[in-house]
């Protein structure tokens, strides 16, 4: 059975990237074009990885982190922040809240596959 992964960026065409990148690795996409609209989709199904960006209207993806984290069915739930912020502060705010690992874009997609792979679990 194909893992689920959620990715949550405003831009159309980064999750137009990503999805094909994963969907071609074999994996399940799930879209949010913000925090907001990620959240409204996590209805407690198995998600077994999240890709966010940081800087996204209405809800930024450190808050979107945030409270995912509070959320049983996702407290544990693996997340990669993909962003083009590269300063010191604003991982260690990301990794605060519970980002796994941070990617800063542009990215090449094997990186960024491989990152999935680790931290994709069962």
């Amino acid at each position: 059975m194909a893992k689920t992964i959620m990715i949550v960026d405003d831009s159309a065409s980064m999750r137009q990237v990503l999805r094909m990148a994963l969907k071609g690795a074999g994996y399940n996409v799930l879209e949010g074009v913000d925090g907001s609209d990620a959240l409204t989709q996590l209805t407690g199904q198995k998600v077994h990885l999240i890709i966010s960006d940081v800087n996204m209207p209405g809800m930024d993806g450190i808050t979107f982190l945030k409270a995912i984290k509070q959320l049983p069915a996702y407290k544990f739930t693996p997340v990669i922040m993909l962003t083009t912020e590269s300063g010191e502060s604003k991982k260690s705010e990301g990794r605060a809240a519970g980002a796994r690992a941070w990617v800063c874009k542009p990215f090449a997609p094997p990186m960024l596959l491989d990152a999935v792979q680790r931290l994709c679990l069962p």
